[in-house]
């Protein structure tokens, strides 16, 4: 999901001296924000560019550069993807951008907070997304931090399907270079006045779902961040495989490159693409994502003992295999809307949407028949009962089946394995908080309801509804969003009046329900029988691994 959230310098930018900062024998020269009083420093590798012999493979950490100076005073472009032009993209984007308050010692030691952009792993770029209204705001209440975002691979470059792409070592690119964005701020954050110890990491979607998947591994995100938030998205919301399930993606990828096209089912294709320009990439990118017979083609790909994601989710958990960092995690009112399709409009294409979304992950047509008739029981063809909630019969010129399968979609994804992921969590004494949000959205599509993504321009400081009620809730959330990442407690008395979040317990089973009309406490009971029947089926509804 991409966001007009984007930096206006030309606007901001003063005459002012441009800060610098020096890393090595590089002095890295940013932008001065006098009207914030923020310097920004962007456009910094943090890898290798992934090009030639690195396409398609892990990121090679760069945490130094070979140049005297360094212009760091822009963003760098957003990595290849087919919602754009070529020439707005490029191959080389494995850079990484700060935000931090102006005229900062080097020890100032600010806690960090790093952002991982969403987009259902084929879109998004750190530009669009302008962390200057959160560290305002952290100075403002007298805890100042710093911003980090950056970019990662995305579709076929950052998450190759097939069985070759599993054999060469090449799955979860995108995860990867998320983790090497970090152990870049392990090494260089303090130069900027950051601690490398006090790192939040938080994300949004596909930027969740891959901070969650790397919260599976205890081992690498204890030597990298301290805490998280995750915004709709947990381990398990992707409906995941092993990469061989998703091979016609991988094979509709090469077949649009037009050196390589000949090869594309021949299984022999990594030598073929790393000789091709990124314009034919780009060709092979957009053939692929217009071809992909299911609703996502690209994403993490389970990857072995030793891989990133070696498990289903529910297996991690029963194992205890899961870091014990504070988290936040919360869901949107009406996650499944915008995933929806709007013809379906009638009985049996709902059956079959379910049918194909359940198949490929069950061992038995029994499981499948069973499993299917429960949830449409659950899940009746009643208006009132659909999403988006609170809506009655009203269905906005669409079928009634529309908010039926909205319903569904969003409880599978997202508010089912939210409550999961938590359950779990505060089972094993992680100190945990959650949330609903469920602010109306009077600028969006009324069918969309309180939609995927509704949430992120408030925690940005910068809501399309611009009226009071909602300026003081984005308000609000951004103090709690800087609250944890400061001292790991939404509850640090600084800034805005505010309820007294609490502690999400297996004995206080509570979420904050974000809303102008009222902010409050509520129970974490929403839909109580339908999520019990999901959670109770982790090995049959797309949470597995595929046979």
């Amino acid at each position: 999901m991409l966001l007009p959230i984007a930096f206006t310098f030309g606007l901001l930018a003063s005459v002012a001296a441009a800060p610098q900062v020096k890393i090595g024998k590089t002095t890295f020269t940013g932008r001065d924000v006098t009207l914030l009083k923020q310097d920004f420093f962007g456009g910094i590798p943090f890898a290798e560019p992934p090009l030639g012999n690195l396409r398609l493979k892990p990121p090679v950490l760069k945490t130094r550069l070979d140049v005297s100076t360094f212009d760091a005073s822009n963003f760098g472009p957003g990595c290849l993807q087919a919602s754009t032009s070529v020439g707005a993209v490029s191959e080389d984007c494995l850079t990484i951008n700060v935000f931090r308050p102006s005229g900062l010692p080097a020890n100032a030691k600010l806690p960090v907070l790093f952002w991982t952009y969403g987009g259902s792993f084929t879109s998004g770029a750190a530009t669009i997304y302008n962390g200057s209204a959160i560290v305002a705001q952290s100075v403002a209440r007298g805890t100042p931090l710093i911003y980090v975002n950056f970019n990662y691979r995305l579709g076929p470059l950052g998450f190759p399907q097939g069985q070759e792409s599993d054999d060469q070592g090449a799955l979860n690119l995108g995860i990867k270079d998320d983790m090497a964005a970090l152990e870049w701020v392990q090494h260089n954050i303090g130069f900027f006045g950051g601690d490398k110890n006090k790192v939040t990491i938080f994300g949004q979607s596909a930027g969740a779902i891959i901070n969650a998947i790397i919260y599976l591994n205890p081992s690498r995100i204890n030597k990298l961040a301290r805490g998280a938030i995750f915004e709709s998205g947990s381990a398990a919301t992707f409906p995941t495989f092993n990469a061989a399930h998703n091979q016609v993606d991988w094979e509709n990828f090469v077949a649009g490159v037009p050196s390589c096209a000949s090869q594309a089912t021949s299984g022999k294709t990594f030598d073929c693409l790393k000789q091709a320009n990124t314009t034919e990439i780009f060709s092979g990118l957009k053939n692929g994502l217009a071809n992909v017979p299911g609703a996502f083609g690209y994403g993490p790909n389970f990857d072995g003992p030793h891989g990133v994601f070696p498990e289903v989710p529910s297996k991690l958990f029963a194992k205890g295999q899961f870091a014990r960092l504070p988290f936040i995690t919360g869901t949107n009112l009406d996650e499944g809307t915008i995933f929806t399709p709007e013809n379906i409009n009638s009985e049996n294409l709902v059956e079959q949407l379910v049918f194909a979304s359940l198949a490929p992950s069950l061992t038995t047509t029994a499981e499948l028949n069973d499993t299917v008739v429960k949830l449409l029981q659950l899940y009746p063809d009643i208006p009132a009962l659909g999403s988006p909630f609170n809506t009655g019969n009203e269905t906005f010129g669409l079928p009634a089946e529309f908010k039926q399968i909205a319903a569904l979609q969003g409880d599978l994804g997202f508010h089912s394995q939210r409550r999961a992921f938590i359950r779990t969590a505060s089972n094993a004494g992680v100190k945990t908080f959650s949330y609903l949000f469920t602010q109306p959205q009077p600028n969006g599509n009324p069918a969309d309801g309180v939609a995927h993504g509704s949430e992120v321009l408030f925690v940005y400081g910068a809501p399309q509804d611009r009226s009071a009620p909602a300026l003081q809730l984005s308000a609000l959330m951004v103090d709690y969003w800087v609250s944890f990442a400061t001292s790991l407690t939404p509850n640090d008395g600084h800034g805005v009046p505010r309820p007294q979040w609490a502690q999400y317990t297996p004995h206080n089973q509570v979420l904050m329900e974000f809303n102008a009309a009222n902010t409050t406490l509520i129970a974490d009971d929403y839909r109580k029988t339908q999520i019990d029947f999901i959670n109770s089926r982790p090995l049959v509804l797309r949470h597995r691994r595929a046979l």
